[in-house]
């Protein structure tokens, strides 16, 4: 004689809930946020806190404080590309990427985590000023290799003597590459201090 055969009822398809109130929702009441969805209600107020979260990013920042860290920042960039150049006798211009990170990351920890358009604004500033003298200091070690080379007394110095010497130091050998490296270190200091965006509001 055989065994009975019991039927296994297929699993009901569950009505979908909001991700944060677990409330059934309706196709009137559903906002679809990512890979999420919530109510209407649940989404306002998150949407309100969010806001808020990004309004303070920008919000009383300590530009004297976030000048401080850029600067030290562009210091130790200054410092690893002419270290780099001086111990391996290579102008390596990849390591002058460095310069923006580290100004960019200075920026905003001495700002206490703000991020604002003026903090991009002063790194990318920075940032410049910072990769002229670290051009400068990586020429002038090279320059000054050639002049004694050719038994030549003069050197450049820090700081240079003129700011004619200052621009033809840093436009020695300046090409294409330079410039590429150039925009990445101001794309660098521009990316980390900039404000988190909000997504367009999915309820509107």
């Amino acid at each position: 004689m055989n065994a009975p055969v019991s039927e296994t009822p297929a699993p009901s398809t569950g009505a979908e809930t909001c991700a944060q109130c677990s409330r059934v929702l309706t196709p009137g009441d559903r906002v679809a946020a990512g890979d999420r969805a919530f109510c209407r209600s649940c989404y306002t107020t998150l949407r309100a806190e969010l806001e808020q979260v990004a309004a303070a990013q920008s919000a009383d920042v300590p530009y004297v404080n976030a000048a401080v860290g850029a600067v030290l920042g562009g210091v130790a960039g200054v410092l690893a590309w002419w270290g780099f150049t001086v111990v391996t006798k290579i102008s390596l211009g990849l390591v002058a990427i460095a310069i923006g990170f580290l100004v960019g990351h200075g920026a905003v920890r001495f700002a206490g985590g703000k991020r604002s358009g003026g903090l991009q604004a002063l790194s990318i500033g920075v940032a410049l000023v910072s990769f002229l003298f670290a051009t400068y200091l990586v020429n002038m070690t090279f320059i000054n290799q050639a002049l004694a080379t050719q038994g030549d007394d003069f050197r450049l110095a820090f700081p240079p003597q003129s700011i004619e010497l200052f621009v033809r130091a840093i436009t020695t050998n300046f090409g294409a590459m330079d410039f590429v490296f150039l925009a990445i270190v101001v794309y660098e200091a521009w990316k980390i201090p900039k404000p988190f965006a909000l997504p367009p509001d999915a309820a509107a």
